[in-house]
């Protein structure tokens, strides 16, 4: 991500790994939880509450079914749409009412959406991984730049991959 500024260490807390860092003048705290998918939600609680953040701060990233592979969208709130992450955080934050930017998997072509989404990436895939993570990380640094609305306006259309 560009325009870091004083990167700190990453910690091992929140049953996850963290860190904080400087973004445009905006203060920002990464989590990646390290607990099973479905218990995920208690990591972000805990980083949640430690740093006494509302959920209106809060931007979960995760994989998306229902958006090709090279699409990624923002949304705010919604339901869990089947997901275990996104239904574990819901439950232990007792809403629903934070950002998501959703990044696209597509569904299996075999109908077999646990492997789908429990397997590995094909090389075909993870050639094309670093154009859509860049794309997201686009997405983001708008959002925190001009807001959610303007950042939503430019990129909730755009395949990554046909550019």
């Amino acid at each position: 991500m560009a325009h870091l500024e004083n990167a700190a260490v990453t910690h091992k807390k929140f049953s996850g790994v963290s860190a904080e860092l400087n973004f445009a003048g905006q203060r920002l705290i990464l989590l990646k939880p390290l607990t099973f998918m479905n218990l995920s939600g208690k990591s972000v609680m805990q980083a949640l509450q430690f740093y006494k953040l509302p959920l209106s701060n809060l931007i979960v990233i995760h994989d998306e079914l229902d958006l090709n592979f090279g699409t990624v969208r923002l949304k705010n709130g919604g339901g869990h749409g089947g997901h275990n992450g996104l239904r574990s955080i819901i439950e232990n934050l007792g809403k629903a009412d934070f950002i998501r930017l959703r990044i696209g998997i597509g569904k299996a072509p075999d109908g077999n959406t646990t492997d789908h989404v429990l397997g590995r990436i094909t090389p075909e895939q993870m050639e094309k991984l670093p154009v859509i993570l860049d794309g997201a990380i686009e997405m983001l640094q708008v959002m925190l730049k001009e807001g959610i609305a303007k950042s939503m306006s430019l990129y909730n259309n755009k395949n990554f991959l046909e550019g």
